[in-house]
């Protein structure tokens, strides 16, 4: 890739990359006149959506497909921040399924308690049993609250994480609106891996651009897991003196190991830390639904894939999107990476269900935008390549990179970039 193709790349929206990327992968469209089989699909996020919506869309209708999800409607996580600083409201970053559901899928609102694997069915919470020849899993991850002492259902009540964009994350909004103007933001960041990586330093630029208006004599303090930000390092940083000079403190190798609700303070190994609101993130895992069906791959919290197909390494036959998935190398846990597990996986289900082998050398993006302050943005890009010798997806050598700087023009792309992954899996 030239230096000018691949600068037009990482500054594209990269929502339909992956349709060319994947060249390879997609059947011919399938008779629409003959079903070939049924595929469920857990969860109707970055990942499982897409799915939805691909599986009909490649397949010509040829594949019956019942889409389980919990909310009537999908709010967006990433351009969540967004509402923390003020210039987006929840309403910004909700969308409608109606556009799959005129794709033909069967929209079902329910919760999936069970994954039954020997019979091949779907446990729902009010619903009866789904069956399925194929079975997507995209359920994004739970929170390990019991890590961090403390932590219980009384303290999550004030302590919000609004790691899930919805209602808490307007409520966290409202807590920095009540908090005094000198008062104390306090973010704590888990060890990698977890959910967005960019995702906490962030939150903290957007609360720094809010209280640069509205409350100038206010702190936001991160307290880092890690050695360093997990995610465009240089970027935020750059930001935070530059824009948030004596507003935004950071200190890495900060482990918050206790929370106290009621005093509103953290343990680490060394201090006990006050703030005026809490959002102490805790450490992640694939969620309940992945975990309990036996999907999470030797001692770690998270699902092993064959990344030819996305199918469990663990039970055949089911296919595992998203944030819950055992990370390849460099592979961040992003919503648009999600939606290029859901076309790898959608392109194998076709060629599987067809008795035939999935294209043996996929190829997929990513791109990560994050706002630092109302307009100018910072990204992150890279494209990955199945390996068969490493059996896993590897960086493609420069095929990757960063913004030169925080621009407007890059939040023009940030902007571009959601609207068109919202309209491509969303349709």
């Amino acid at each position: 890739m030239s230096s000018l193709s691949r600068r037009g790349f990482l500054r594209s929206s990269g929502a339909i990359a992956a349709a060319s990327l994947l060249h390879g992968c997609a059947a011919p469209p399938a008779s629409s006149a003959k079903t070939i089989g049924r595929v469920v699909v857990i969860g109707g996020g970055y990942g499982g959506a897409t799915a939805a919506r691909y599986l009909r869309l490649w397949s010509g209708g040829a594949i019956e497909v019942v889409l389980v999800e919990r909310e009537a409607e999908f709010v967006s996580c990433p351009a969540s921040n967004l509402i923390i600083g003020g210039s987006r409201t929840l309403a910004d970053i909700t969308r409608t399924y109606a556009g799959l559901a005129d794709r033909g899928v069967r929209l079902v609102r329910d919760e999936a308690t069970r994954i039954d694997v020997e019979k091949k069915r779907v446990l729902l919470g009010r619903g009866d049993d789904l069956a399925y020849d194929r079975l997507i899993v995209s359920p994004a991850v739970d929170l390990m609250f019991g890590e961090i002492e403390g932590y219980d259902a009384d303290a999550r009540m004030t302590a919000l994480t609004a790691w899930k964009a919805g209602p808490e994350t307007v409520a966290l909004r409202r807590q920095l609106e009540a908090m005094p103007d000198g008062g104390v933001f306090l973010i704590a960041v888990p060890r990698a891996p977890f959910r967005c990586p960019p995702g906490p330093y962030e939150r903290a630029c957007q609360a720094a651009f809010y209280f640069k208006r509205a409350k100038p004599r206010s702190k936001v303090l991160v307290l880092d897991a890690n050695e360093d930000l997990v995610s465009k390092p240089a970027l935020f940083k750059a930001a935070w003196n530059e824009l948030y000079k004596g507003t935004i403190e950071y200190r890495n190798n900060t482990e918050v190991k206790a929370i106290d609700a009621r005093t509103r303070s953290v343990k680490t190994d060394f201090d006990t830390i006050k703030g005026d609101v809490l959002n102490v993130l805790p450490p992640m895992r694939a969620a309940d639904i992945a975990r309990n069906a036996g999907l999470t791959t030797g001692s770690t919290h998270w699902c092993g894939v064959d990344w030819l197909s996305m199918e469990s390494l663990a039970h055949k036959g089911i296919h595992v999107l998203g944030d819950a998935t055992l990370s390849a190398p460099a592979m961040p846990k992003s919503g648009h990476m999600a939606n290029n597990h859901a076309k790898v996986a959608v392109a194998a289900i076709i060629e599987l269900l067809n008795g035939r082998q999935p294209n043996p050398q996929p190829v997929i993006a990513n791109t990560c935008y994050s706002y630092v302050d109302d307009k100018e943005a910072i990204h992150v890009a890279s494209v990955h390549r199945y390996d068969p010798a490493q059996k896993t997806m590897v960086v493609v050598p420069g095929a990757s990179g960063v913004s030169a700087a925080r621009s407007e023009l890059e939040g023009t792309y940030a902007s571009g970039w959601a609207q068109n992954i919202w309209s491509d899996m969303l349709g």
